[in-house]
């Protein structure tokens, strides 16, 4: 005779329950990385920055310029200043008055440095409401370089 698969009572009972052993393991694999990666995506400088809800300054009638150009040479306004002139040729531009609001704008390719020594000069010779001009953001694109654009002056730099 032919061999026959009998069903005997030694048979294995199936298990229907899952094995979650792997999963643990991967959710702690991913929990290590979390918490390795989350403290790199944050800033680490601690900047405790004022709020301001204040309206944009109006610009004055006759507002006084130093511009600083690529070669770091100063212009007043549309001036040229010879090299160590600027308190002079401020002291005549404001009349002397040292609360008047400088506005310091300087070319893209002016180094930090270079800005902060001119800041620097201005806040020894007594000025010391300096803002910093910058161009609006245009939602259309950037300007055509030389375009003359409403400074946006956030507040003095002191």
């Amino acid at each position: 005779m032919a061999g026959g698969i009998r069903d005997s009572g030694d048979d294995l009972v199936e298990n229907h329950e899952i094995n979650v052993t792997p999963f643990i393991d991967v959710m702690l694999v991913l929990l290590i990385i979390f918490m390795v990666a989350a403290p790199l995506a944050t800033v680490d400088v601690n900047v405790d920055l004022p709020v301001s809800n204040a309206t944009p300054a109006q610009r004055p009638d006759q507002p006084v310029y130093v511009t600083v150009k690529p070669d770091l040479t100063l212009a007043l306004d549309n001036t040229d200043i010879a090299p160590g002139g600027l308190a002079t040729a401020l002291a005549a531009a404001t009349e002397g008055d040292r609360e008047q609001r400088i506005f310091l704008r300087a070319d893209r390719a002016v180094a930090y440095g270079d800005l902060m020594e001119v800041m620097n000069t201005l806040r020894d010779t007594g000025y010391l409401k300096i803002a910093l001009v910058g161009l609006e953001a245009a939602t259309t694109g950037t300007p055509p370089a030389g375009a003359d654009a409403a400074p946006a002056v956030p507040g003095p730099a002191q």
